[in-house]
């Protein structure tokens, strides 16, 4: 319970990080909530890939909606990965490490 509790905390916190500031500072997001929740080493940077995954997954599949995938398909042709899981990908180890980084920290 606590796990599913620091996911969804992890990706409110980092939702509401990215509206504000750049993107990175979802990292500081993720690493804070890391740091709070005080899990295991895994179980923190499992926490933060999953938050910031699905959080960036959800974002970028709005964007494309939004847009109508204008751009999308014109940086599709660019790379031979799926951009979705890419960007998810990205974002969730950058979630993952910070998360992880702060749960570590604490003594």
């Amino acid at each position: 319970m606590r796990f599913i509790i620091q996911v969804v905390i992890t990706a409110i916190v980092c939702f509401m990080f990215q509206k504000l500031f750049p993107w990175w500072t979802m990292a500081i997001g993720a690493f804070l909530v890391g740091f709070v929740f005080s899990n295991t080493g895994f179980k923190s940077f499992l926490a933060g890939f999953l938050a910031i995954g699905l959080l960036w997954l959800g974002m970028a599949l709005f964007i494309d909606n939004v847009t109508q995938s204008i751009l999308t398909e014109k940086i599709g042709q660019l790379f031979p990965l799926n951009l979705f899981v890419l960007t998810s990908l990205v974002g969730g180890l950058v979630g993952g490490f910070a998360s992880m980084t702060g749960s570590l920290l604490k003594p």
